[in-house]
């Protein structure tokens, strides 16, 4: 019997559009987070999925965690993973990671605590000073169509993941309201100097920019 959570990714991403979302994070990793990441960091990519961030990203040590065994087929030699809930990431040490990496995986959480729950293990396990940076879609800037995935559950804006991460003991420290389009399948242009073109296009983000980038210290 398949898995129901891993049908929906399979049709939701295509294995087609794979080289051009690839190309996308390329761009993204080397143009905006890379900025935020040293070559000596452990980098830890929660809910890694198709792990295009932490294959891409440069730094010393990379860790992605899913729930998802199929992160296994995706990681590239080198990336460690772990099997494990957001909530319970106990094969991660305390104090261990200089720079926690989430990308669209909060809505998916099926309530409050359940985020609560994430960050403070996202919490337990950065260093001092270690950084958690969250690309997130913005409930008040999508609308209704923040509802047309099926597996979207918390309603979500900057002004929420402010107060969460206040509650969780991590500061925020930058936000981007407008940053990328909802989604980027069929919205981001596909080449490179395009994307390129368009992040350091502040006006296009305004008009596009749908999801949220916040930067919290802990």
């Amino acid at each position: 019997m398949s898995d129901p959570v891993t049908d929906i990714y399979r049709a939701r991403f295509p294995e087609r559009d794979a080289a051009r979302r690839s190309a996308v994070w390329r761009v993204l990793c080397g143009s905006v987070f890379q900025r935020y990441v040293h070559a000596d960091h452990t980098v830890l990519d929660l809910a890694a999925g198709f792990c295009q961030f932490i294959n891409t990203i440069r730094c010393g040590r990379k860790i992605a965690v899913d729930l998802n065994d199929d992160v296994r087929k995706h990681a590239a030699p080198g990336v460690e993973v772990v099997i494990a809930p957001s909530t319970a990431m106990g094969a991660v040490k305390s104090e261990s990671v200089d720079v926690v990496f989430v990308s669209n995986f909060f809505e998916h959480l099926p309530s409050t605590e359940a985020l609560l729950g994430t960050l403070a293990e996202i919490r337990r396990v950065l260093r001092p000073g270690g950084r958690l940076l969250v690309l997130q879609p913005n409930i008040k800037l999508v609308g209704g169509a923040y509802w047309d995935f099926v597996d979207h559950h918390l309603a979500l804006t900057e002004k929420t993941l402010h107060e969460a991460f206040g509650l969780a003991g991590l500061r925020t420290i930058e936000t981007r309201v407008r940053f990328l389009p909802y989604t980027m399948v069929g919205k981001m242009p596909a080449h490179p100097a395009l994307v390129w073109m368009y992040l350091r296009m502040p006006p296009a983000q305004w008009l596009m920019g749908k999801q949220s980038f916040l930067v919290a210290e802990r």
